[in-house]
């Protein structure tokens, strides 16, 4: 009987060990991936990329169960402009008015939970720009070596309020949306 019961412990013991695995981290290539932001305004939009500095997903097995990405925020260019007027949208940008990169150079991602449905999961985590902490949720797609998403962020959650309708009035033509756009492509 005690042969048993030590038996059976160390079977619990052992299957408990094994359903807490440590997640394995699967690291970005910073340099194949890719960052395309959209904004947009009243009287158009501007386009453009942003770097990734280093990032991984944690898989288990073939599920995700987190990761993490920090975004080189001053890595922004502008890709619809040229001359001038592509380097003054950059600068501003940088500028304290968007995200002022002197103070806050890099963006960081935490994914604290993913539901798998398919190749597509529904990633929730914590995004952080300008030293400010929001939740965020959004679909994400895996096959193979890639992984896309696009993401929708509201910047006045963040702090970067310039031009924005929700803050300011009568901006009328000069108005900036408060939500943009990111399409990213990772590869790992």
């Amino acid at each position: 009987m005690k042969k048993t019961t030590k038996t059976l412990l160390v079977l619990a013991i052992a299957i408990t060990a094994s359903a807490f695995t440590n997640p394995v981290k699967e690291k970005i290539e910073v340099t194949e991936s890719t960052i395309h932001w959209l904004g947009k305004k009243v009287t158009g939009k501007h386009n453009g990329t942003i770097n990734l500095q280093e990032g991984y997903l944690e898989m288990e097995g073939e599920n995700m169960v987190g990761g993490k990405f920090i975004i080189d925020m001053t890595s922004i260019t502008v890709t619809d402009l040229q001359g001038g007027m592509k380097g003054k949208l950059e600068g501003h940008l940088k500028s304290d008015d968007f995200f002022g990169v002197e103070t806050y150079p890099t963006a960081t991602l935490i994914i604290t939970s993913a539901t798998k449905s398919g190749n597509t999961y529904e990633v929730n985590g914590d995004i952080t720009i300008k030293g400010i902490t929001q939740p965020i949720t959004f679909n994400l797609t895996k096959e193979g070596n890639t992984a896309t998403t696009t993401v929708i962020i509201d910047r006045s959650k963040f702090n970067v309020r310039y031009g924005s309708g929700s803050f300011f009035d009568n901006l009328g033509d000069k108005t900036i949306y408060d939500d943009f756009q990111l399409d990213v492509t990772l590869k790992f």
